[in-house]
């Protein structure tokens, strides 16, 4: 049995509903009359029952959470129609989503050869009383000054952990799933945790397995609807994310249209997701600590915490929804991610001490050229992962070529005769690289805990092996 996209005419919102016996959060959509998905959410131990208010702004944030997930079955036909039956949208509630699911699916449609342009079209009502009347009763309602700080196993919200820590915060951590990764660093800190289970609906899973289109959705867009969620059912009023500065650079520019992987993850849908929650959750605060850093700074800090190396991974092979990791340990050793984290690592960490976490030593590796080549943007555009700026690579790749262990290895040799002789000036490249930005959502309450990790972004021992004149 197969699938035909084109004759899907409508994508439908149908309802969502929460179940406070099961801490279950429901999500009903469809396409026209004959396909129904339901996606499932749990909150195990939320705090319940919730006052009046609180119930208010549940549902409110449910509202807008059912329509950001919505991406991930809406992708599946890319109808002509988008259907809201939960209720009129506001102009700017329109206008927001249309220009998540135009930039959060740019990578989804480039990689599909579809162009979605002129196709996504949100319905909007000049007044939708409706969304005003749950915005005044959820106002009457405070959260709890509490913070929470999303983890996904990575040295990002590692940096996060320890500086917030540092600076003496009370965080609680959360994740979205809980794979042996996450597991594994969350035991590590040692901190409390909470985890909510989400399941996909089954029949997504079908369609993809009869030929419906399938692709990279803005994840991270979706998760912080369902950190909105977390905060009225446990009681947060501050989400700290990791999000770097490399996170805004796009991977290229298709048809006038900038096309980012990491687009969800960007400093300009944090600014618009900030605008979503004055009207969604009024008081949730949503930011980046890391917002200023490159990814070669945060390595940089990374560095300094080795009582995590045996545990943490970035490479998204081991979160796969469907197929799990087929290979041992915490690298797959073969994708960009890997070869990046290798990479800003390198200049800040003895070899053997590198070696010890991938288990290789990835630059020794000739036939691991092309790869980090893509990192650099060596005749192709960066790749469609999260991984730091082309000059980041390329900063990286100096400082190795000034170290003489790193010299003689296959891909820093390589970059030493064709790419080197290039660069007109790479110290100073290394120098803008690592010199935090003043762009940032961080608020005045969290900006000490932000300056002590600039300040210790050019501390000269943060990687003493480092050479001198770099």
């Amino acid at each position: 049995m197969s699938f035909t996209a084109e004759a899907v005419q409508s994508f439908r919102f149908l309802r969502y509903e929460f179940k406070p016996d099961t801490t279950q959060v429901l999500l009903h959509y469809a396409f026209d009359d004959t396909c129904f998905f339901c996606e499932t959410l749990e909150f195990p131990g939320a705090d319940l029952p919730l006052s009046p208010e609180r119930e208010a702004q549940l549902q409110q944030v449910l509202r807008h959470l059912h329509l950001v997930a919505g991406i991930s079955y809406y992708k599946a036909a890319i109808p002509p129609e988008i259907r809201v039956e939960t209720g009129d949208l506001d102009a700017a509630t329109a206008a927001f989503l249309q220009h998540l699911y135009l930039q959060g699916l740019g990578e989804f449609a480039y990689q599909n050869g579809v162009s979605l342009q002129q196709r996504i079209k949100f319905p909007c009502a000049m007044t939708a009383t409706n969304v005003l009347e749950n915005v005044t009763v959820a106002q009457q309602a405070k959260l709890p000054r509490r913070t929470l700080v999303p983890v996904g196993g990575g040295k990002d919200s590692l940096v996060t952990i320890e500086a917030l820590q540092a600076a003496g915060v009370p965080i609680t951590l959360f994740s979205v799933g809980k794979p042996r990764i996450i597991a594994d660093v969350v035991a590590c800190t040692g901190l409390p945790h909470i985890c909510v289970k989400r399941q996909l609906s089954p029949q997504l899973f079908e369609l993809n397995q009869q030929g419906a289109y399938n692709g990279h959705v803005p994840i991270s867009a979706i998760i912080a609807y369902i950190l909105a969620a977390a905060a009225v059912l446990y009681g947060f009023d501050t989400v700290v994310m990791s999000n770097e500065r490399s996170a805004n650079v796009g991977n290229l520019v298709q048809d006038g249209l900038e096309i980012n992987h990491q687009y969800s993850k960007s400093l300009d849908f944090e600014r618009r997701l900030a605008q979503s929650f004055q009207q969604v959750l009024p008081g949730l605060r949503y930011f980046s600590l890391l917002r200023p850093l490159s990814e070669l700074s945060i390595t940089r800090l990374f560095s300094r915490y080795p009582q995590y190396f045996p545990y943490f991974s970035s490479c998204n092979r081991n979160y796969a929804v469907q197929k799990p990791a087929e290979h041992a340990g915490n690298w797959c050793l073969d994708c960009p991610k890997c070869r990046f984290v290798f990479l800003a690592l390198a200049p800040f960490l003895p070899k053997a001490q590198l070696e010890a976490i991938f288990t290789t030593n990835l630059l020794a590796h000739s036939e691991q050229i092309p790869g980090f080549a893509a990192l650099i943007g060596w005749q192709t555009h960066k790749p469609f992962e999260c991984v730091g700026e082309i000059e980041e690579s390329l900063a990286a790749f100096y400082l190795l070529s000034q170290q003489l262990e790193w010299q003689t290895t296959a891909v820093v040799a390589w970059f030493m005769a064709q790419v080197l002789p290039q660069l007109t000036n790479p110290q100073q490249l290394v120098q803008t690289v690592l010199t935090p930005t003043d762009q940032h959502q961080v608020p005045d309450d969290f900006l000490p805990v932000l300056a002590e990790l600039t300040g210790r972004i050019s501390a000269p021992s943060i990687a003493p092996h480092l050479c001198a004149h770099c």
